[in-house]
């Protein structure tokens, strides 16, 4: 039987993003229960919420301070409750954000923690004295900017923290550390959550001797003794064991690299259900020999078990509209990416708003950056003596707000998102893409998103079918994907020109159903022997049983 999370299309919502129940400009859980029959009518079946924990939010949830609480801006326990009861009566599956890797500086386990050196949660967090010049353990950089040590004057020691000063490390070599949060996975699979995605999962343990990192050739921090080092894979296995304690549910790793050789180790060498496959993800540009060279090495390095997970967007990445875009061209570059995402091996994961063909923010101010990535990213700029035109230009580089801009459900002030002024700011207002208008247009990108997925959602080919062939001439990536006796043929033109594509390998009555991502009405015939693919076209032929 088929793991059901490798049947579905994932979702993500950044729940202060999505929608304002109470309108008081932040996106809440009843706001996500509200919208629960958008995303049914859209196909989705499966739904990642980002961290709704109480937290000072200084990066936005991932700084948790009490595990056990609802965050009150994002509403309540009972709130929860519901959502996760409405998604489950519609057929929806939750997954939720978990972050164990670091806790909020204004955690009880960190307050306690650094009362002295003496204090019995002292060793939950990672703790080490001055050099002996009085300077930090080693030369370790956050990933956000700056010292990973943040010095602690009441006990003279200092903490490690990998991201922002206010997101101290736990100390996941402590039992009592693991034991705590196995009780928190516990809570919340009692609550009736269907897994987890586990937030930089690979950077749980470090080499304790805490020797200093290598400089790269370009003078950059080469982060080779703070994150995968060696016990990683046991802990994991622990974090994965205790949620299949539950059942079949699902366990997703952030594993911070884009480098497939690295991925690869951590699902084949884990039980972790699937990782992020930045390798895809996280791409520039739209390359087409580079994204069929990562295809292409996925689908012969995994294993038979695992399936990669496809993406483009996250709420740390800039949206892919934006991203990929070629001046005019930028809706047929979605149509033509999104195919791939829903056609071809994997477990799809769209991002809020894709669907509807969102941009990226670009702030005009430092006023306007509320990501502590972008900011540190400012300051240290400043810091370092470019002037504000510089700073704010590399901020924008860094800002993760720049995909984190209110859902844009209506043609009106806000969007619809809140009746009151949103957390952050809405971007362009004088975009199309707007979730009402593009529902009731049959041929708007939103159709062309709930097509596909209620494409693959009926057809188990696209779903759990191999590979039977797979192929990159000059500008088209094609693969043909079989499962028994069903098949289908996806030819890709990442192309800005018009390309010919050869089919006469297929004969007229192999052919049941035609699409493509721009032209609204073809003919089955029209793909025999060969035909011209448009600038960024996508299409989808669908064979009869017993082709091939």
């Amino acid at each position: 039987m088929t793991s059901w999370w490798k049947e579905i299309v994932f979702y993500e919502i950044y729940i202060p993003s999505y929608f304002d129940s109470n309108n008081d400009g932040i996106g809440d859980l009843k706001g996500i229960g509200q919208k629960l029959d958008y995303l049914k009518e859209l196909g989705v079946e499966g739904i990642w919420l980002t961290p709704f924990y109480s937290s000072p939010k200084v990066d936005n949830g991932y700084d948790i301070a009490d595990y056990y609480q609802v965050d009150a801006d994002y509403g309540d326990m009972a709130d929860f409750e519901q959502l996760i009861e409405a998604a489950h009566d519609r057929g929806i599956k939750v997954i939720v954000d978990m972050v164990l890797n670091h806790t909020s500086n204004q955690h009880e386990w960190f307050r306690e923690s650094k009362k002295s050196r003496d204090n019995k949660k002292r060793d939950w967090y990672i703790w080490e004295p001055s050099t002996n010049n009085d300077g930090p353990p080693n030369n370790w950089e956050s990933f956000f900017g700056g010292s990973a040590w943040e010095y602690d004057s009441m006990t003279g020691e200092y903490y490690y923290n990998a991201f922002a000063k206010e997101q101290v490390d736990l100390n996941w070599s402590n039992e009592n550390v693991k034991e705590a949060v196995f009780d928190v996975l516990r809570f919340w699979l009692d609550k009736g959550v269907d897994g987890f995605r586990l937030d930089v999962i690979n950077f749980l343990t470090l080499n304790r001797k805490f020797t200093d990192n290598p400089t790269n050739n370009v003078g950059e921090q080469d982060h080779l003794y703070d994150k995968d080092q060696e016990g990683i894979f046991d802990v994991i296995n622990e974090v994965v064991a205790i949620t299949k304690e539950y059942g079949d549910k699902f366990v997703l790793g952030e594993v911070g690299s884009d480098e497939f050789n690295l991925l690869e180790k951590y699902m084949n060498e884990t039980d972790l259900d699937a990782v992020f496959n930045f390798n895809i993800g996280s791409m520039e540009t739209l390359n087409d020999k580079k994204l069929f060279r990562e295809i292409k090495k996925m689908d012969s390095k995994l294993s038979e078990i695992n399936l990669p997970t496809l993406f483009f967007g996250s709420h740390d990445m800039p949206r892919h509209y934006s991203r990929f875009s070629n001046l005019g061209n930028e809706e047929k570059i979605a149509r033509l990416t999104s195919t791939f995402l829903l056609t071809a091996k994997g477990i799809p994961f769209l991002y809020f708003g894709e669907e509807i063909g969102m941009q990226d923010f670009i702030a005009k101010n430092i006023e306007e950056i509320k990501d502590v990535q972008g900011s540190t990213a400012y300051h240290i700029a400043k810091e370092s003596g470019y002037n504000d035109k510089e700073a704010l230009k590399r901020a924008n580089k860094q800002n993760r707000d720049k995909s984190r801009t209110p859902m844009q459900w209506k043609n009106e002030k806000y969007f619809g998102f809140s009746k009151n002024e949103p957390w952050i700011n809405c971007g362009d207002t004088s975009n199309d893409s707007i979730a009402d208008l593009q529902i009731r247009d049959d041929r708007s990108l939103w159709h062309h998103y709930q097509y596909l997925i209620q494409l693959r959602k009926n057809e188990l080919t696209l779903q759990v079918g191999n590979y039977q062939m797979l192929n990159s001439e000059n500008s088209i990536i094609s693969y043909e994907r079989k499962f028994e006796q069903s098949s289908f043929m996806i030819i890709l033109n990442f192309a800005d020109d018009d390309a010919e594509y050869n089919t006469r390998d297929l004969v007229e009555k192999e052919i049941e159903h035609v699409y493509s991502s721009q032209r609204f009405e073809m003919e089955e015939g029209s793909v025999l022997n060969s035909f011209r693919l448009l600038p960024y076209e996508a299409i989808v032929i669908k064979m009869n049983k017993g082709a091939h």
